[in-house]
């Protein structure tokens, strides 16, 4: 039996009303009545719950007050204010580790795990059971959609047979092919991994070796061959992708960096800031203008990205924690200012406005510097 099955009380309602009375029940977990002291795994006493993840990796705030957060390989926790509760694969999930998160139209949130799509109804974890593999070539842009990566773990299933991503419309599951050439079964250059919503509505999906916007009608594809890039430049590895809210396309990099995509011309943004750095493992080994000394912080390894409410674009590294981008400088965060992680995985805004940031724990920014949250 599940968490959600010991603790929630039996009921009848949808979705939708079952979120609303976690919000209701407020200091139990999961809906438990207040009388009930079972323990449930993940829970934490104490006025401030611990989240025990060793890596958060993505999180979701909900329309119903809860804040959810995807841990590297140790499934997902839902925090409702009071409590913490996990679920891992032994509850339901399709994988312990969760890429991304996201909330339907109906109120049910849903898992994007390294392999496979699970979800959380208000009453318990369920599959992505509803699928279509027949029409691959079928793209259509919704904005209720929500999207997923294939459910391999590094590139297509045999279900799947081409790399590609998935269409949730709130009632199945609709998998499409990229636009690209097939690499082969046993090639994982265009593996999914990052998916993001432009501020028109405009969908860019991210792989290892190419970018690939789709605006409902037609296709943008970003790759080292549109690039001019090759051995000497350094190849695309990249980790992540977040339109601005001025449309320019922000691309990251393991090794290789930030590039700015302004929808014509794409720019070597972290040369041009004086933080570049080279990388037998990224294919350039010979140094550029701009690379920082080899113990310096550096933004050559940038694997999330995000904005907060004045506009500033913030970039979240590994090994060099986070920087923020005010439109003419760069500031480096660290321990210094409370940034205790010098991995930086997820960038987070909440419905507040308030910005998250997450890797080995979880941090919200104050205006100067950052106070740990979980």
């Amino acid at each position: 039996m599940t968490n959600v099955e010991r603790t929630l009380p039996r009921t009848n309602r949808g979705p939708l009303a079952v979120l609303a009375l976690l919000a209701v029940l407020g200091a139990t977990s999961c809906g438990s009545s207040p009388d009930d002291t079972t323990p449930v795994r993940g829970d934490v006493e104490g006025p401030r719950p611990r989240l025990e993840f060793e890596t958060v990796r993505s999180i979701l705030h909900d329309s119903h007050g809860n804040t959810w957060f995807g841990s590297w390989n140790q499934g997902v926790a839902l925090f409702d204010g009071t409590k913490l509760t996990t679920f891992t694969k032994q509850d339901g999930l399709s994988d312990d580790q969760i890429r991304s998160i996201h909330e339907d139209e109906h109120g049910v949130v849903w898992f994007e795990g390294g392999v496979g799509i699970s979800g959380f109804d208000g009453e318990r974890i369920i599959p992505a059971s509803r699928r279509s593999y027949d029409a691959k070539d079928d793209w259509k842009l919704r904005a209720d959609d929500l999207w997923f990566k294939e459910d391999g773990e590094r590139g297509a299933t045999a279900l799947e047979a081409r790399p590609g991503v998935y269409r949730y419309d709130g009632d199945t599951f609709h998998f499409v092919a990229y636009p690209i050439p097939d690499p082969g079964a046993d090639a994982p250059a265009f593996a999914t991994t990052c998916i993001a919503r432009g501020k028109n509505g405009r969908m860019w999906f991210a792989t290892y070796s190419a970018v690939i916007g789709f605006d409902g009608e037609s296709f943008t594809i970003i790759d080292d061959q549109s690039l001019g890039f090759d051995s000497s430049t350094g190849r695309l590895h990249v980790r992540c992708v977040f339109e601005d809210s001025k449309g320019n396309l922000w691309i990251g990099n393991n090794w290789l960096g930030v590039l700015l995509y302004d929808g014509t011309t794409t720019r070597r943004f972290t040369q041009e800031m004086g933080l570049g750095k080279p990388s037998e493992y990224g294919g350039r080994t010979n140094p550029l203008p701009g690379d920082v000394a080899p113990d310096a912080p550096s933004m050559h390894r940038v694997f999330s990205i995000g904005e907060d409410r004045d506009g500033n674009i913030w970039f979240g590294t590994v090994e060099s924690g986070a920087w923020r981008y005010d439109g003419k400088a760069m500031k480096h965060y660290a321990a210094a200012e409370g940034l205790t992680t010098k991995d930086v995985l997820c960038i987070s805004q909440d419905r507040n406005g308030d910005l998250w940031l997450a890797g080995n724990d979880v941090f919200k920014f104050n205006g100067t510097s950052f106070d740990r949250i979980h």
